[in-house]
């Protein structure tokens, strides 16, 4: 079993940035593929950023924060971050971590349901 624990979230202005964690435990070998989604208020939960706990492939990011968000990993402490940048009021939602004991891949990375592991959440909150 893997546990997913997030932090970091918080109320910023628009412009800020935040720096999200997520700390894995448990069957952390399992671990392939690992990320975050997000839920904001009366939407549906889409994929945000994941990345491969190995290798060096590319990460897998939506359109609307590949310019602004940044994924990354640290094996060594079982955890991956999301470094938020230049925040958006349509940034706010609820974060969520998530990991699946397969490789990052095109098609399904985005499909919620693609995932094993899903963390509490942390809620981000942007104000104009």
């Amino acid at each position: 079993q893997v546990q997913l624990v997030e932090s970091g979230g918080g109320s910023v202005q628009a412009g800020g940035s935040l720096r999200l964690s997520c700390v894995a435990s448990g069957d952390i070998f399992s671990i392939k593929c690992m990320g975050w989604f997000r839920q904001g208020p009366g939407k549906e939960r889409e994929g945000v950023a994941v990345i491969d706990t190995g290798g060096n492939n590319s990460p897998y990011m939506t359109d609307s924060v590949k310019a602004r968000f940044t994924i990354s990993r640290d094996n060594a402490k079982n955890t991956v971050y999301l470094q938020m940048s230049a925040l958006e009021p349509e940034d706010t939602a609820m974060y969520y971590c998530v990991s699946t004991p397969e490789w990052c891949r095109r098609g399904s990375w985005t499909s919620q349901y693609w995932y094993k592991h899903w963390g509490q959440g942390t809620q981000v909150t942007v104000s104009s």
